[in-house]
């Protein structure tokens, strides 16, 4: 018989129980990331607002059962399902981040959204595995739970990435450059076909 090496912990849908560890697990994986660190560039207050921004996003989508983890929350995909890829109003994180905070985020969310292909697509919002378990390929698997939705409902996905390194491990999995956002920092909106 042949040893087949650990098994993969099971792929499961978030519930709200598993809040904390997927917000606790997205700041630590973005905590050099550009568009994080643009958001919220003060290191002393990264850790709070990032989990006020990762927290309202997890809330805002828990509930659509579109916030596939693995490990127990250790990498999570965050998708966005048709027709709900629209700017929203940032009032909830109001209460939650500075004033100027909250304008960098609204700036940012405006600038992405605009360049958003038209028609219905699904939305991979955040894709994020805790340091401590990268190398581990989580991330493909929470990422590929959101393509057989888009998949099986006959739809492209789309995400946008502000770190130059991910557009090649993006482009590696199947996903293509279809545009570009200058400012308020560069930033690549890729598809995958439907």
């Amino acid at each position: 018989m042949t040893d087949l090496g650990p098994r993969q912990p099971e792929l499961t849908v978030a519930t709200p129980a598993d809040r904390e560890r997927v917000v606790d697990s997205l700041v630590a994986a973005f905590a050099a990331d550009p568009v994080l660190t643009h958001l919220f560039p003060d290191p002393a207050s990264y850790p709070r607002h990032a989990a006020a921004f990762f927290g309202h996003l997890f809330d805002k989508r828990v509930g659509r059962n579109t916030v596939w983890t693995i490990g127990g929350g250790a990498s999570v995909a965050i998708w966005e399902p048709p027709n709900g890829a629209e700017p929203e109003p940032a009032d909830p994180l109001a209460a939650h981040l500075p004033a100027d905070a909250l304008a960098r985020v609204r700036a940012y969310d405006e600038a992405v959204h605009a360049a958003l292909p038209a028609g219905p697509f699904w939305y991979l919002g955040v894709l994020g595995t805790h340091p401590d378990s990268t190398g581990r390929r989580w991330g493909h698997a929470v990422m590929r739970a959101g393509l057989r939705r888009a998949a099986a409902d006959g739809l492209p996905a789309v995400l946008e990435t502000s770190n130059p390194a991910n557009v090649e491990v993006y482009r590696r999995a199947g996903w293509q450059v279809v545009g570009q956002v200058p400012e308020p920092l560069p930033t690549w909106i890729m598809r995958q076909p439907g």
